[in-house]
C-alpha cells in the first residue's frame, strides 16, 4: 500500500501535472502537422528530461506521445494528410466521411476510441506485463516472417475491391523497400551510385509526400470542384459514441487487445497495429463493402489498437529492456538516464516508480479527452484559413519536418518525388496506402526470411517447425488462398 501512496504523490506533485499539461499541448501540436511524428515529440523532449525527476520525465514522454498518436487523425480526417504513421491506415475512411458531413463522429470515434484503447492497453501492462513481455521475447524470426506477411496481406484485404491495383501498389513499395544495402551481403542495390540511396528511402518522407504532398497537388489542379470539409459544423463531438459503443463493442475489444499484443512485439508499434486491426475490421464486417467509402466500423477498431499499442511496447521496454517500438528505444535510454533501469529489479526495489508510470498512462488517456475536443475545435478554425493561404503553409510544415529527421535535403527530396508519384498513382484509380505498407515492412521482410533461411540452413519445413510460427503460417495461407476457393466453390454450385 505504502508504494502505491507513494506513487499517487509524485504523479500528482504540481510539478509533474504542468509538465503533463505542457507536453500534451506539444504532443497535440507534433502530431496534428503532418511531417512530426510521435517518435520526432519524444526524441525534441529528451533534452528537455535532463532537467526533471525520473517520474515528471516520463511523464512528459507519455503524455506527449498519446496525444500525438490520437491528434494525427485530426489533419487525416479533415485534410487527408495523416500527422503521423499510426493514423495512415484509415486516413482514408475518416476522410471519406468528412466529405460526407460525418468528420464529428469521424472525429469523435477516433478520440473516444483511442482513449479507451490507451486505458485497455495500460490495464494488459499492470495486470501481464512480466507473462506478455515473455511471450513477446519467444518470437524468433521465423514467427515474425509469418507475422509480417499478414500485414502484407492485410494491404490486399484493404483494397479488396481492386485487389489487382493494390497488389500492383504493394508491390512497388516493396520495391522501395529494397532500395539501400542488401541483406546480409551489404551490396548496393538500386542505388544508381548515389550514396544518399545506400541509406534506403525512409518510410516517413514517403509517407508525408504520398498523402499529404499528393493532396496539395490535387488541390492546385482542382482546387474549384472539390469538397470543402470546413463547410461543414463540427459541435459535440461525442455525441453518438455511447450508440457506437454499443454497436460495436467487440471491435473496441479486437482492436484493443490486438494493439497490446502487437505493441508488446519487439519493433512492431502502433502504425503496423493499425494496419492489421483495420484490415481485420473489414475482413470480419458485416458491412464490408461500406469500408472506404465513410464507414466508422474500422475507425473504431484501429483508433484502439494505434493507442493500446503504445502502452503494450512499454511491457518489454520495462521487464527486459527491449523497445516495442522507436518510441520506448528512446524511453529506455530515459529510464537508465534517471536510474530506474529497465528489468525485474525496477518491480522490486523501486515498486513506487512502477505504479507511478501506471498512473502517468491512465491519466495520460483521461486527460486526452478534453485536450483532444480542443485541439479538434482549434484545428477547425484554422481549416478556414484560405486553400491558398493554408495549402503552402502546410507544405512548409512538411518540408521542415522531413527535412528535420536526417538534417537532409535529400529526404526533401524524396517527400517531394513521393508525392508527384503518388498523385498519378490516385488519378489512374491505383491506392496509396498499400504502397506505404510495403515500405514499412518491406524490410522487416527481408530480414527476417534471411535470417531464418540461414538459421534452417536453406529448410522452408523450419518456418512451419515452431507452434507460434505455424500457427501464424497457417493464417497467412488461409488468407491467401481460401476466399478465391470459397468463390470457385460457390460459383461451381450456381452452375
Amino acid at each position: 500500500m505504502e508504494p502505491l501512496l507513494a506513487a499517487f504523490a509524485l504523479v500528482f506533485e504540481p510539478k509533474t501535472l504542468w509538465v503533463m499539461l505542457g507536453a500534451s499541448l506539444f504532443g497535440l501540436f507534433v502530431g496534428a502537422v503532418p511531417g512530426l511524428t510521435a517518435t520526432m515529440a519524444t526524441a525534441l523532449l529528451v533534452p528537455v528530461t535532463f532537467f526533471m525527476p525520473p517520474i515528471t520525465a516520463v511523464a512528459a514522454i507519455v503524455t506527449a506521445t498519446a496525444m500525438a498518436i490520437f491528434s494525427g487523425d485530426v489533419p487525416g480526417c479533415l485534410l487527408r494528410m495523416p500527422g503521423t504513421p499510426a493514423s495512415a491506415a484509415y486516413t482514408d475512411e475518416a476522410y471519406a466521411m468528412a466529405r460526407k458531413g460525418q468528420a464529428e463522429l469521424a472525429l469523435g470515434a477516433g478520440l473516444v476510441f483511442s482513449a479507451i484503447g490507451g486505458l485497455f492497453g495500460t490495464a494488459v501492462l499492470i495486470v501481464s506485463a512480466p507473462a506478455l513481455a515473455d511471450f513477446a521475447l519467444r518470437f524468433s524470426s521465423f514467427e515474425y516472417f509469418w507475422l509480417v506477411l499478414l500485414g502484407l496481406t492485410c494491404a490486399i484485404v484493404i483494397t479488396s475491391e481492386r485487389p489487382l491495383k493494390g497488389i500492383v501498389a504493394l508491390l512497388l513499395g516493396l520495391l522501395v523497400a529494397c532500395v539501400g544495402l542488401g541483406n546480409p551481403a551489404g551490396h548496393p542495390r538500386f542505388t544508381f551510385g548515389s550514396t544518399e540511396l545506400m541509406g534506403g528511402i525512409g518510410m516517413i518522407p514517403m509517407m508525408i509526400g504520398m498523402f499529404a504532398v499528393s493532396e496539395i497537388l490535387r488541390y492546385a489542379a482542382d482546387s474549384g470542384k472539390r469538397f470543402d470539409v470546413d463547410e461543414q459544423p463540427i459541435g459535440n463531438v461525442f455525441r453518438g459514441m455511447w450508440a457506437l459503443a454499443v454497436k460495436y463493442p467487440k471491435q473496441i475489444l479486437r482492436g484493443s487487445a490486438l494493439g497490446t499484443l502487437v505493441g508488446a512485439l519487439p519493433g512492431a508499434g502502433a502504425d503496423i497495429a493499425a494496419w492489421m486491426s483495420y484490415a481485420i475490421s473489414k475482413k470480419t464486417s458485416t458491412e464490408p463493402e461500406k469500408f472506404g467509402t465513410g464507414h466508422v466500423e474500422g475507425i473504431v477498431e484501429s483508433g484502439a489498437a494505434n493507442n493500446s499499442a503504445l502502452a503494450g511496447a512499454w511491457i518489454p521496454a520495462l521487464v527486459f529492456g527491449i523497445p516495442g517500438d522507436s518510441i520506448t528505444a528512446i524511453v529506455i535510454g530515459v529510464l537508465y538516464m534517471k536510474n530506474m533501469n529497465p528489468g525485474p529489479t525496477l518491480f522490486t526495489q523501486n515498486p513506487q516508480n512502477i505504479y507511478a508510470v501506471y498512473l502517468l498512462f491512465i491519466l495520460a488517456n483521461l486527460i486526452m479527452i478534453p485536450l483532444g475536443f480542443l485541439c479538434i475545435r482549434v484545428a477547425k478554425k484554422i481549416l478556414k484559413v484560405p486553400r491558398e493561404i493554408l495549402m503552402p503553409v502546410i507544405l512548409l510544415f512538411c518540408i521542415v519536418g522531413t527535412f528535420a529527421i536526417n538534417n537532409t535535403v535529400f529526404d526533401v527530396g524524396v517527400m517531394l518525388v513521393a508525392g508527384v508519384i503518388a498523385w498519378i498513382l490516385e488519378e489512374n484509380g491505383f491506392p496509396v496506402a498499400p504502397a506505404i505498407l510495403g515500405v514499412v515492412l518491406g524490410t522487416m521482410l527481408e530480414e527476417n526470411f534471411i535470417t531464418s533461411m540461414i538459421k534452417s540452413d536453406g529448410s522452408l519445413a523450419a518456418f512451419f517447425s515452431r507452434p507460434v510460427a505455424a500457427t501464424l503460417g497457417a493464417l497467412t495461407l488461409a488468407a491467401w488462398f481460401l476466399p478465391p476457393a470459397i468463390r470457385r466453390l460457390k460459383r461451381a454450385a450456381g452452375a
